[in-house]
């Protein structure tokens, strides 16, 4: 389950972040994520109350922002939303796409103190 070590690295973000801008508690963090990231959303959010544990954000409140998949569409020349890779064109039934939006994996704000 690789969510577990997204939140890992989140946990080192925030611990590197703490102690560069010299805060000492995490009360909420908002992830931005892309619903053509394979991150399954339950399963991280079961993994960030675990890692998460004697830091300091042991308490925090986590806020997940998905944002939707969206490709280029070559016959259509424009930019299209899709549900999933490999979805044809909405428009015009084309499997000719480029992904251009939905994988992101990103801490989109935190509250501190």
């Amino acid at each position: 389950m690789h969510e577990m070590a997204i939140c890992e690295s989140i946990r080192g973000i925030l611990e590197e972040e703490a102690a560069r801008q010299d805060f000492r508690k995490v009360g909420r963090v908002c992830l931005e994520i892309g619903r053509l990231s394979d991150v399954e959303v339950e399963a991280l959010k079961f993994g960030f109350d675990v890692v998460m544990r004697g830091s300091l954000a042991e308490d925090a409140i986590l806020e997940i922002v998905e944002t939707q998949g969206t490709a280029w569409c070559m016959p259509c020349g424009q930019g299209v939303p899709i549900a999933a890779r490999f979805d044809p064109c909405p428009d015009c039934g084309s499997h000719q796409l480029q992904v251009t939006g939905g994988e992101e994996m990103k801490i989109r704000e935190l509250e501190v103190s």
